[in-house]
């Protein structure tokens, strides 16, 4: 990215003010939701979600969902709750305060498309940080609901570059940055960075959505780096990616992420990968339900 590009791309994005800030409760309940699941008080989680209308909302409707298969209705929030499990209702919470936080009708991109690889890639990276032993998997899990922040950005600042950009690579089968490269002259990395710095996402999770896509020393400086690299690689090889097929074979064995991450974690070194990709991908079957059964009503509207 040249200098002009780099100038007139932080002007314009640091000027976006209608991005709304997250819902007032995000910050308590993600507090909370972070303790050990033992610590965790469950009435003031309830008391929380109770708070935000569309949270409440969507946590009865996924615990009366197929996905949990119910006899009996759930009809208040503290069965809601005590039904999902504290980490689903995490997962509920950061996906709603996410989409709160952006803004409506201004998307090159198909929204669904988006949350269902953003959300995709935070449950597959948590499970993976889980089997390498990674020690903080929620810090995992937020770093792969974040990395492609980027895309949000192009999508309100560029909208119609970048719905080119889109159809360009869905034609060719590539990744987006590819062609992001080529028509913008950044990539949705550059510009996530310069909306993370503007909200002040921790330096590390700076990282992920700067160096997801590789940057010859990035993984062996931050392994959380190399954790989401893989993942969103699987997603998008799984039909969890931007909304097209992307036309590139993945040899984790050989990826500098795999490597990286091998020597820093014995148990990924020791693992066997036909055995890693299987588990992983009964994993994304998983999330596909769980993804499919959030977003039902974005998809209807």
């Amino acid at each position: 990215m040249n200098a002009n590009v780099a100038e007139q791309l932080n002007k314009k994005v640091r000027s976006i003010h209608s991005l709304p800030t997250p819902p007032v409760i995000f910050q308590p309940l993600l507090g909370l939701l972070q303790q050990p699941a033992d610590r965790v008080n469950l009435k003031e989680v309830t008391r929380l979600v109770s708070y935000d209308e569309s949270l409440a909302a969507m946590c009865l409707r996924i615990a009366n969902s197929p996905l949990f298969g119910r006899a009996k209705t759930t009809e208040s929030v503290q069965a809601a709750v005590l039904s999902l499990g504290i980490r689903r209702v995490g997962d509920i919470l950061l996906t709603c305060c996410m989409q709160q936080m952006m803004p409506r009708g201004k998307w090159a991109t198909d929204p669904a498309a988006f949350w269902r690889h953003s959300l995709g890639c935070a449950l597959v990276t948590r499970k993976f940080a889980e089997m390498i032993e990674y020690p903080d998997v929620e810090k995992a899990y937020v770093a792969g609901l974040l990395h492609d922040l980027g895309i949000v950005v192009n999508s309100v600042t560029y909208p119609e570059e970048f719905s080119g950009v889109l159809e360009e690579a869905a034609k060719m089968c590539v990744p987006l940055l590819v062609v992001e490269e080529k028509r913008l002259g950044f990539t949705h990395c550059e510009s996530g960075l310069i909306l993370a710095e503007t909200w002040r996402i921790p330096p590390d999770i700076r990282d992920v959505i700067q160096f997801h896509h590789g940057d010859g020393g990035a993984f062996d400086k931050n392994p959380l780096v190399s954790l989401v690299h893989l993942c969103d690689l699987l997603c998008r090889m799984r039909s969890l990616g931007h909304g097209y097929y992307e036309a590139q074979g993945v040899d984790f064995a050989a990826d500098e992420a795999w490597l990286v991450l091998a020597q820093q974690f014995p148990r990924l070194a020791a693992m066997d990968l036909a055995r890693f990709t299987f588990d992983l991908d009964a994993v994304v079957g998983e999330v596909t339900d769980l993804v499919n059964s959030i977003f039902a009503p974005t998809e209807a509207s």
